[in-house]
């Protein structure tokens, strides 16, 4: 694919996420607008809503207005408005929350709006909490209830099986009290990783809960059917299994429901119950998110933040947002009525690590958790202004009698909620920016290019910070991009070192305090991932699921490095006399060639089956009294290309095992292939077809496979490493997400 041309100040990795995520393309997929056609096309979409409310709106002036605030970089709104604003499909909005009644028409009803929704390029929310539990009456069949996880997998099937606007793929959070019946399943119903992929998980909790927790007590679960106390557990003991089970695997995350609901200045409405995906926007079921977030790094000048530019950004922001809602076509009648109700909106915020460097001030100090603070509270104020000054002009959002602001005693506001801290991914790479309120995760890192080239990478601040102390190398950014932190370099002076922080380099102690310091003004919720490093303990999660709630947040994201591994294999090595029992006598033929030795009249074997992105795979190994010697696997659906690709390796392998080729080299062979859709299965993620073989074949052979600990996630795209950012995994080379 060719890259677009452009005169926009884009990175190359910016014109690539562009061209496969966003432009316009023809029929062989090959974009037919420019970074600025679409800018342009996104500001006039946008700005026409005007009309609905001044005839005589100048639209062409707010379009150049809208077009400048984009392509300055200072602001962006989020992925649906860049990719469908003025187009066909005309879908804007991000995420969206859908009830789950206990019946199974609601549950079928949800799946049937979760596929509509996907389709035009949301993602969906979902509380499971009030689905009675496994093993509960189910009077119409006499029968027994199989509780809410086995109907996330029916939503988990369903995702799968949609691709989202040819752009991205759908994206779920499944949330379940705390006082479910079920909720000690559900806290491990993702430590197998070959099942619901297609989810982020959460644990609503309740202050009840976490008071007992602290309080070493029992707590009641409730039959959500009967509203009945079913029994008492101990709090301590399924906190525990919590967090044991996010130290093991970065989930279920967890969520602070009756915080939530403290905050929700529409309770008059009901109460929220479920989150968008990545967990930071609590929606009332039907409700959809409209995000943006301000580049605050396009405000440092001079060494100093210009919080006047910053006031006119946030005012042409709210805007921009208020109108979004009005030029959405929303996938459901009940999502549009719902969502001009309220007309919730999420400013947020990205380059606060790019701020802090351009400001010297280091990440993990009081300093920074200062200036958080006050820029937030700042975008919060001059946010609820705009949106009371449209209000005025506009009308309150319908749902304003009897709202929180009502009994405050305002009269006039546009939009229910103002401000949320979303993640940025690609709209990160878009601007050039970090992504949201994170660290950095690197200073220098490795790049794939589209002719499958690596390139070395560096911030650009670092680059320019190194070259001034006449420090710059290719091989110190090469250490850079292998060791993830500058901290140990000695050639580095120690006030550089102080500025240019990692993740690797932040506490999640200190990661805790910056969210907390954005939260304290931000109307919904904050996402951001509190990492860890690979030797952290329970325990150490343990103090940071405490610490959060004592703090004010209203929900955690916790990654510990490598507790997901997708890491490079490695052949383990083994004495040199092991692989001569894999040595065969082989058959020489007339012209010298090693030819296989004929295949034996009787054998024995095994058969596994592995979950790949294809489908199921079933590999069987045989072997007679000589060794191994023949190989079949066969896709559980038949035909097509796959099919035959399968069978051709699998004779092929057979050729090789009964010519003297041992097992151990063919697995080196197969192993880390490959393919678009690599899949999680038993604690291992299979990247293809030939590396599931390689991997039955290394576990019948008894040859290990040595998964690295120390390498990043890599991208399935382009093979790049993804960083674990805002709840999720991103690719900075191509934008690929986890969560979408």
């Amino acid at each position: 694919m060719e890259l677009p041309k452009s005169d926009l100040p884009l990175s190359e990795n910016a014109l690539v996420v562009l061209a496969k995520r966003y432009l316009k393309k023809d029929i062989d997929g090959n974009p037919v607008e420019r970074p600025e056609d679409m800018f342009r096309r996104v500001a006039r979409a946008i700005a026409e809503p005007d009309r609905n409310y001044d005839p005589n709106s100048d639209i062409d002036s707010l379009t150049d207005r809208f077009y400048d605030l984009m392509t300055s970089f200072r602001f962006m709104p989020n992925s649906p408005t860049l990719m469908n604003a003025g187009r066909v499909l005309g879908q804007l909005s991000a995420c969206f929350v859908l009830p789950v009644e206990d019946s199974i028409e609601s549950i079928f009803e949800a799946v049937k709006h979760t596929a509509m929704i996907h389709k035009s390029g949301g993602g969906t929310g979902f509380s499971f909490s009030r689905i009675r539990p496994e093993g509960d009456i189910v009077k119409t069949t006499h029968g027994v209830a199989s509780g809410p996880i086995s109907f996330m997998a029916i939503f988990d099937v369903a995702t799968e099986t949609i691709k989202q606007g040819g752009t991205r793929r759908g994206a779920n959070m499944g949330i379940l009290r705390v006082d479910h019946p079920d909720i000690e399943k559900f806290i491990t119903c993702k430590t197998r990783t070959d099942r619901l992929n297609n989810f982020n998980i959460s644990v609503a909790l309740t202050e009840e809960f976490m008071e007992a927790v602290r309080a070493g007590e029992s707590y009641s679960l409730y039959n959500p059917r009967t509203g009945e106390e079913v029994r008492r557990i101990s709090a301590p003991k399924v906190f525990a299994e919590i967090v044991k089970a996010a130290w093991s695997s970065g989930e279920p995350g967890i969520i602070f429901l009756d915080r939530i609901n403290r905050d929700n200045p529409v309770i008059h409405l009901g109460e929220i119950e479920s989150t968008n995906p990545c967990g930071e926007q609590p929606l009332l079921p039907y409700e959809s998110c409209n995000l943006g977030s301000i580049n605050l790094a396009s405000f440092v000048r001079n060494g100093k933040f210009d919080y006047q530019a910053l006031k006119e950004t946030v005012r042409d922001g709210v805007h921009f947002l208020d109108n979004v809602i009005d030029a959405n076509k929303f996938p459901l009648d009940k999502i549009r009525e719902m969502t001009l109700r309220t007309r919730k909106i999420g400013l947020g915020v990205m380059g606060f690590a790019d701020m802090l460097i351009a400001l010297s001030i280091p990440y993990n100090s009081p300093e920074a958790r200062k200036i958080a603070e006050d820029i937030m509270a700042f975008i919060d104020k001059e946010s609820k202004a705009a949106s009371m000054e449209l209000g005025e002009k506009r009308g309150n959002f319908p749902a304003f009698s009897g709202s929180l602001y009502e009994k405050q005693g305002l009269k006039f506001m546009r939009n229910a909620t103002t401000t949320t801290i979303a993640p940025t991914g690609t709209i990160s790479i878009i601007a050039g920016a970090s992504s949201g309120i994170e660290p950095l995760f690197a200073l220098s890192y490795i790049r794939r290019v589209l002719d499958g080239n690596e390139l070395i990478e560096a911030h650009p601040l670092f680059v320019e910070a190194l070259k001034e102390r006449g420090l710059y190398s290719q091989e110190l950014m090469e250490r850079a991009a292998s060791s993830g932190s500058i901290q140990d370099f000695e050639e580095i002076p120690s006030d550089l070192k102080r500025i240019f922080i990692t993740s690797m380099d932040v506490t999640p102690e200190e990661h805790i305090a910056i969210q907390a310091a954005f939260q304290k003004h931000t109307d919904n919720a904050v996402s951001k991932t509190i990492n860890f490093p690979e030797e952290a303990s329970v325990e150490d999660v343990t103090k940071a699921y405490l610490l959060a709630w004592k703090n004010g947040l209203k929900g955690l994201t916790i990654y510990r490095y490598g507790s997901r591994p997708v890491q490079v294999l490695n052949l383990k090595k083994k004495e040199d006399s092991s692989d001569k029992t894999h040595e065969v006598q082989a058959v020489a033929s007339e012209n010298g060639k090693i030819a296989p030795r004929p295949r034996p009249v009787r054998t024995q074997g095994v058969t596994e089956r592995m979950r790949t992105g294809c489908g199921n795979l079933y590999v069987t190994v045989n072997w007679d009294d000589q060794d191994f010697c023949e190989l079949f696997a066969q896709m559980g659906k038949a035909g097509g290309c796959a099919a035959c690709q399968i069978e051709a390796e699998s004779r092929l392998i057979s050729l090789a095992l009964r010519s003297g080729v041992s097992p151990k080299a063919i697995i080196k062979q197969l192993s880390g292939i490959r393919c678009p859709s690599p899949i999680w299965f038993e604690g291992k993620q299979v990247l293809s077809c030939p590396d599931a073989i390689a991997k039955v074949l290394s576990s019948v052979a008894d040859i290990e496979i040595k998964e690295k600990k120390d390498s990043p996630m890599t991208c399935p795209e382009c093979g790049a490493m993804m960083e674990p950012e805002e709840g999720c995994m991103l690719c900075r080379s191509c934008g690929f997400s986890r969560c979408s």
